[in-house]
């Protein structure tokens, strides 16, 4: 483990990590002892140690809260896919790319459950069992796990609100290491939706484009989805207004049209909206707040 590797990494996101700690001199001579004294398998205990001398005690409760709200929406990802591919009776995903595919954006999510509790530490939110789940939103997709074309709408769905969620929370980790986390799992999400976007193409035949990014549907509303039930996962995303600018004909340019100018932006979607969407497809009495 390379201690002055690690310090170089974190401070391409916080330029003042050194500042945080000690005058840059006297911080690299504080890690080159520690490097000489500390015991390979001590070292995660001591790294431990000093950015908690950078950052605080404890980690800022509003970036808890935000961490903690992610592992919410990633334990009901996770526990969608895994569902589809070990329940019983198992959704029927085509042998081959479809399968394989699902298969790792399940051990995806997976991976970010682990990431995220490791971050949170004792403060991680419990696991979402799937027993607390309701993939069916109370009867509106009966079909979610033995139709495969239901099953991709819904996950789409999924995908889209989880890449507006986290660029929803972004604001809120500013100045914070773990904003640079977020951001990772955030463009992960984007490539899920992208990827799942494609294989409902695939599956129609053709017949009916799902393009990678979000953009208006056949009927001029915010919501490609094809799926009017999950409208709440597209609110917003008609705006034409960019930093105070409405960008439709801007400069007289007759091609940007509302159709062009909502697909070059992908907006966020507060957490009180997030919560809503996710309360679909969870169990009464088993709500997020």
């Amino acid at each position: 483990m390379n201690i002055v590797n690690i310090l170089e990494e974190i401070e391409k996101v916080d330029g003042e990590i050194y500042e945080r700690l000690n005058p840059r001199r006297a911080a690299m001579k504080d890690f080159f002892n520690m490097g000489k004294k500390v015991a390979l398998a001590a070292m995660p205990l001591a790294l431990g140690s000093v950015f908690q001398k950078a950052y605080g005690q404890s980690t800022p409760q509003a970036v808890t809260d935000v961490l903690n709200f992610a592992l919410a929406l990633e334990y009901l990802e996770y526990n969608f896919y895994n569902h589809a591919l070990a329940g019983t009776p198992a959704t029927p995903i085509p042998a081959g790319a479809p399968l394989a595919a699902i298969t790792l954006i399940r051990d995806h999510e997976l991976a970010h459950v682990n990431l995220l509790k490791g971050a949170l530490g004792a403060a991680a939110r419990p696991a979402i069992p799937y027993s607390d789940t309701d993939y069916t939103a109370g009867g509106t997709f009966p079909t979610v796990f033995t139709d495969y074309g239901t099953f991709l709408a819904v996950a789409q769905g999924f995908e889209d609100t989880g890449v507006r969620a986290y660029k929803g929370q972004a604001g809120v980790l500013v100045g914070n290491p773990v904003l640079t986390t977020a951001l990772q799992i955030h463009s992960v999400e984007a490539r899920h939706a992208a990827h799942i976007r494609a294989m409902r193409t695939t599956l129609s035949g053709g017949t009916t484009v799902y393009k990678p990014w979000v953009s208006l549907g056949s009927a001029g509303q915010a919501n490609d989805s094809g799926v009017p039930q999950v409208d709440a996962v597209y609110a917003g995303e008609d705006t034409t207004v960019q930093a105070g600018v409405n960008i439709v004909g801007i400069n007289g340019n007759t091609g940007v049209t509302k159709a062009a100018a909502v697909e070059c932006f992908d907006e966020p979607l507060d957490r009180a909206s997030v919560i809503t969407i996710a309360n679909l497809f969870l169990q009464p009495g088993k709500k997020l707040s």
